[in-house]
Order: structure tokens, then C-alpha cells, then sequence
């Protein structure tokens, strides 16, 4: 069964085109309410949601609350430990853990996601200034 594609779909979907920082529920609750202020948190988030599960955008399960992507492919991504900061990291998807851990415990495993932990730039800039 086909969804229709409902207008407030549609301007949830455009704000995480509208945006290349891997943003929060809230971050696009906030920029869809911009465009219509009649549109409830649990719209916004039901609609992540469907897109979600619709292969539309990916959800980050990044420390301190899930992020939004619509990079669909395997990819690695860093958060600054300060800040919150999210980015796509340069390092390639590796196939061959899925198989170790497949082995090691017995599970299918379908696919892993890897978070690196850090400081952004901007932080360490901070942070040097007021040492």
C-alpha cells in the first residue's frame, strides 16, 4: 500500500534537503514551523519518522539524540564532544565487521553504524584561547 505524499511530509522532507548539518527533530520542527505555524512537534516527528522507515533520509543515533541525513549510503560520522556537532566522516564503510561480529556472537548481522567522538575545530580553537 502506497502513502500519499502530504504537504506537511513534504516540508519536513525539504528542511533536511535545506540543511547539511545533521540536525535534530527540533532543529526541523523549527524550520518547518517557519513555513507553517500550524504544524504540532508530533507531526514533525512522525514524519521523520515515515521518511525514515520510507528510505527517504537515515536517522544518526548519535550521543545526545538522534540526527537526520540524506546521505542513504553506509558512512561513518564524527561528534564533537563539546559542541554536538555532527559531520559525515571520510572513512569507508567496513563490511568485514559485519561478518566478525556475525561470527562472534551468532547474530545476522544486516549492517553497524560507527561513530568517532572528538572536538571540532571551532572547539579546539575555543578551548586554546581560554587556556
Amino acid at each position: 500500500m502506497q502513502r500519499r505524499n502530504t504537504r506537511q511530509r513534504t516540508l519536513v522532507l525539504d528542511a533536511v534537503r535545506n540543511r547539511r548539518d545533521h540536525p535534530t527533530a527540533e532543529d526541523i520542527y523549527l524550520d518547518v514551523r517557519a513555513h507553517d505555524e500550524h504544524i504540532s512537534r508530533a507531526t514533525v516527528y512522525r514524519n521523520l519518522r515515515f521518511l525514515e522507515g520510507e528510505r527517504a533520509i537515515t536517522c544518526v543515533k548519535a550521543p545526545g539524540g538522534d540526527r537526520f541525513d540524506l546521505r542513504l549510503d553506509s558512512h561513518a560520522h564524527v561528534v564533537c564532544t563539546s559542541c554536538g556537532a555532527v559531520i559525515d566522516a571520510p572513512a569507508p564503510y567496513d563490511a568485514a565487521a559485519d561478518a566478525n561480529v556475525a561470527a562472534g556472537t551468532g547474530y545476522t548481522i544486516t549492517s553497524h553504524s560507527t561513530i568517532f567522538e572528538g572536538l571540532c575545530p571551532a572547539c579546539q580553537r575555543s578551548q586554546q584561547k581560554t587556556r
